[in-house]
This record gives structure tokens, C-alpha cells and sequence, in this order.
């Protein structure tokens, strides 16, 4: 079913409220009984808690009448994969609580995160809520990116100041990270900015939307081994980075794979977030990335 840009603002809409609403009861819960799960290939991917499930409950219920109205299909983090999203025009992609880690720990980092993505594997609708700040950025293809409803673009870098680099908490347990670290450094000094700034705490969703929130900023997924997060934990976030002007691509400058047919993982072609063109450039080029 083709959607018009009514119908995808319509879309977003609700969305919006569903992130809104589960973001709102994660703000006032705590972590019980957490499980693991048992395919989970890292330690994030492994835990899940009964406030994953609520989280996504609640989306799901506004969202479930809208795949009726609209064709759509469905891929959500707590549920198998029923393939409806290579058959459906669009599917809905939901992390209900991403970053689950952070949140067990009582620090910030997680968000409720829903996408629209075409078949194809273009993002058409990204929506992110913060629990504990309560922030919201939506974005709608063609029609731009907001933050709190306020219209948000990237800002040119001014110059100076560090490179603010996201990653997760894989990234610092790694044998190339030294390697990484150095070639970081050395983009860095190259570009006028005073060194980096490494911070490994959030979960992948708020890792993006921090890197747009600095003037010069990056995340990282390198390709190869195991998991490497999913397409809920970019879905989102890539159409915020499409529509704000800054740069969401596999560590190869190729769009991301957001509806891969064999996997639900990110691994095989990695995933880089960042502020500009130019940074993202010389970020394909250090080895222990695009290895």
C-alpha cells in the first residue's frame, strides 16, 4: 500500500503517542525479575525485564490497529519474527526498551524506540522517547527532523572542542581497540579538535542521539563476529540522522540494511552514525572499522 505524506504524518502521530505512553510508565518503573534470553549473543542482548515486555504491550496496542488500516507489518524485539515485513509494503520495527543494560543499572541511556520502514529498507518514519529526560525526537521522510516538536537540523562544526565518540560497551572489551582508540586520536588532531571523548554508557538508540547533539560525534558498529545489534536499534535513528542531515550508513557509505532478508542482526556490514560527511569518510578508512 502506497502512503501518502498525510498518511505517514497520521502514522507518526500515533507512534509518537505509543513511545510517549511506554516511555512514560518505563519513567516510573524499576527493573524485576530479569530474565535472559537464551540466543542473546552479547550481554545486552541477553537480559530482558518485565518493564521490555510492558513497554511493548503498550506500543503494540496503539499501533495494531493502524497495520489493519495501512498493511502494515510488524517486527518488535520481544516477539519472533513472523516475515510479515518482507511481504507488507511497510512494517512497523519497535525496540520497546532499548538499552536494558543501563536501565537494570539505574543510569541513563535507554529509550522506547518505533519505526516505519519500507520493504526496501528505507526508514519513512523514526520515533525516540528518553524516560528520564522525557525528550522526543520524531522524524517523518520528506518532512524533517523535530526535537520536543521543535524543528532540529545538525549545526555546521564551528571548529575546536573534542570528538565525541558513542560506543558500546563491546567496542572498549575488543583486541582492535587500542588500535581504534589511536586512529580516533589521530582524526581527531587532524580536524582542528582537541582529542576524543569516549562514552560507552547508553544504549545503541541514545548512542545516535547523542552524536546528534555534538558538534563533532560518531558511533560506531564494526562489521564481523556476532550479533552487532539489530534493526530496532537503528531503524529509528536512521531516519532522524536521513532527515537532520548528518550521516547513517553501514561502515561502507551504503545505506543500512534495515529489512535484511536472512537476519535480524546488523553484523555483517556494520553501522556508522555521524555528524558529517567528512568525518564519516575518514572513519571508513581506519582499519579496525572497515575490517
Amino acid at each position: 500500500m502506497k502512503l501518502s505524506p498525510d498518511d505517514l504524518q497520521t502514522l507518526a502521530n500515533v507512534a509518537i503517542g505509543a513511545a510517549s505512553d511506554a516511555a512514560e510508565m518505563v519513567s516510573r518503573s524499576r527493573p524485576q525479575n530479569v530474565e535472559h534470553k537464551a540466543d542473546g549473543e552479547s550481554l545486552a542482548s541477553q537480559v530482558v525485564t518485565e518493564i521490555d515486555r510492558r513497554s511493548e504491550d503498550i506500543v503494540l496496542e496503539a499501533l495494531t490497529p493502524t497495520r489493519t488500516t495501512f498493511d502494515l507489518g510488524l517486527l518488535t524485539e520481544e516477539q519472533a519474527d513472523d516475515g510479515s515485513r518482507h511481504s507488507a509494503d511497510h512494517f512497523w520495527c519497535i525496540d520497546p526498551l532499548d538499552g536494558t543494560l543501563p536501565f537494570i543499572e539505574g543510569v541513563p541511556g535507554y529509550a522506547v524506540s518505533v519505526a516505519l520502514v519500507s520493504r526496501d529498507g528505507t526508514p519513512r518514519i523514526g520515533v525516540v522517547v528518553d524516560p528520564v529526560t522525557g525528550t522526543q525526537w520524531h522524524a517523518v521522510s520528506g518532512a524533517g527532523a523535530f526535537r520536543d516538536g521543535q524543528r532540529w537540523s545538525v549545526e555546521p562544526h564551528a571548529g575546536g572542542g573534542e570528538l565525541s565518540v558513542f560506543a558500546d560497551r563491546s567496542f572498549l572489551e575488543r583486541d582492535d581497540h587500542g588500535a581504534a582508540v589511536a586512529a580516533l586520536e589521530h582524526i581527531a588532531h587532524d580536524t582542528g579538535l582537541t582529542g576524543i571523548r569516549i562514552d560507552a554508557t547508553g544504549g545503541a538508540v541514545m548512542n545516535a542521539c547523542g552524536v546528534l547533539a555534538q558538534p563533532s560525534a560518531c558511533y560506531v558498529k564494526q562489521p564481523g563476529g556476532a550479533g552487532g545489534g539489530s534493526l530496532w536499534d537503528f531503524a529509528a535513528t536512521a531516519c532522524l540522522f536521513h532527515e537532520a542531515g548528518a550521516v547513517a550508513t553501514d561502515i561502507h557509505g551504503a545505506p543500512l540494511d534495515l529489512n535484511r532478508s536472512d537476519s535480524t542482526f546488523m553484523n555483517h556490514r556494520g553501522v556508522l552514525f555521524a555528524t558529517d560527511p567528512d568525518l564519516a569518510e575518514q572513519i571508513r578508512q581506519v582499519e579496525p572499522f572497515c575490517s
